[in-house]
């Protein structure tokens, strides 16, 4: 079973930007699927950005323009870049991969957007 472990959260002020890593404990080229979602206190979970094993990418209107997902297939890697932090951007961040076999999650890591 794929682990995924989030990382690079945290508190910036609106305006700022972060870069979200999802490390994979195994190849991530196995997966149709690369994701990226979020949920708010109170919130359903909400997908964010897509990014397919064909390198289509796909972004939650609320986000267009300000974030860009990407990877590293030979770090088993996958960024959420994120510009123009505004808060309602505060969420947990949750990495996700899927195929037709595995649907994984991580632990998700938390982002607030604050002044």
């Amino acid at each position: 079973q794929v682990q995924l472990v989030e990382s690079g959260g945290g508190l910036v002020q609106p305006g700022g930007s972060l870069r979200l890593s999802c490390a994979a404990s195994g190849t991530i080229l196995q997966f149709n699927y690369m994701r990226w979602y979020r949920q708010a206190p109170g919130k359903q979970r909400e997908l964010v950005a897509s990014l397919s094993s064909g390198s289509s990418t796909n972004y939650a209107d609320s986000v267009k323009g300000r974030f860009t997902i990407s990877r590293d297939n030979a770090k088993n890697t996958v960024y959420l870049q994120m510009n123009n932090l505004k808060p309602d951007d505060t969420a947990v961040y949750y990495c996700n991969a899927k195929n037709i076999w595995l649907d994984t999650w991580g632990q998700g890591t938390q982002v607030t957007i604050s002044s």
